[in-house]
């Protein structure tokens, strides 16, 4: 069997997975690199939430894990319950769909965008702001997307969005990918992000890490 099927909402996310995934050894797990799948919902975040069991009942006899990962808010139902709700519900209709207790969902909050910023220099260097001035988080302060002392803006997507802009960079999959292979993975404190990486130890632990 192969050893995982993953459910994401776009290409962000699934170049997330391929980053991290090829970093076992940070994460603390085997090297799975050979035996996942990653599968992008058509319908995006609200197809990973309402369709999730039934897109993945055909992998229940060929994958030994399933994981659906997808943002909070565009979900459509971000108004109507909270983040570990939806966790809680969808993984107990992938349960009864067959999973039983290899399955689960990791939905993001707000959205992706909040893993990008942990206070790595690497995220600098992939947003293009080396050795601008002002710096990146001073620039986030100067346009009310970061509060003194904070590490995350409060609009996460926006915040990376203008960023770039600024800096006439384009947005892109591949930069999710490059701040996956680059950035300490214990810099990343969202529990969404800790979530997904305590699964993955306990499917995948490797006893030698």
């Amino acid at each position: 069997m192969t050893d995982l099927i993953a459910l994401v909402a776009d290409k962000d996310a699934e170049y997330t997975l391929h980053g991290l995934l090829s970093r076992h050894q940070s994460l603390g797990i085997r090297n799975i690199a050979s035996s996942y799948d990653i599968y992008v919902h058509p319908l995006r975040d609200p197809g990973c939430w309402n369709d999730a069991d039934n897109f993945l009942r055909s992998f229940i006899n060929t994958h030994r894990y399933a994981l659906v990962l997808f943002d909070y808010e565009g979900s459509g139902r971000d108004q109507l319950i909270d983040a570990d709700a939806m966790e809680e519900l969808l993984e107990s209709r992938l349960q009864k769909n067959g999973w039983d207790n290899r399955c689960r969902v990791v939905v993001i909050r707000p959205e992706l965008e909040m893993w990008v910023w942990s206070d790595s220099p690497v995220v600098d260097n992939c947003l293009g702001w080396q050795g601008r001035q002002p710096a990146l988080r001073l620039w986030l302060q100067q346009q009310k997307f970061l509060a003194k002392g904070e590490m995350k803006p409060h609009r996460p997507k926006e915040a990376v969005e203008r960023a770039l802009r600024h800096v006439s960079q384009p947005y892109s999959a591949a930069m999710f990918k490059q701040l996956a292979t680059s950035v300490s993975l214990n810099r990343c404190t969202d529990r969404s992000f800790q979530r997904l990486r305590e699964t993955l130890q306990l499917w995948f632990g490797d006893p030698g890490v």
